[in-house]
């Protein structure tokens, strides 16, 4: 999994799975998920994330069972 930002076009993009591309959603006109053919999630992009997420509050917390 990765995660990155590009401050010069405020875009979030979250990636899950490094897999082709088969089908890219508009979930909203700011946000665009991107699934395998299986379905499962490829990537998530968040356009205007400045303003619509915290990204200077960004974690990350693995808790096992």
């Amino acid at each position: 999994m990765r995660i990155r930002y590009f401050t010069d076009t405020d875009t979030l993009l979250i990636e899950f799975k490094d897999r082709p591309v088969a089908e890219t959603r508009d979930l909203d006109e700011n946000t665009i998920l991107d699934v395998d053919v299986d379905g499962n999630i490829c990537s998530i992009t968040v356009e205007h994330a400045s303003q619509r997420t915290d990204i200077p509050q960004f974690s990350y917390e693995q808790i096992t069972a």
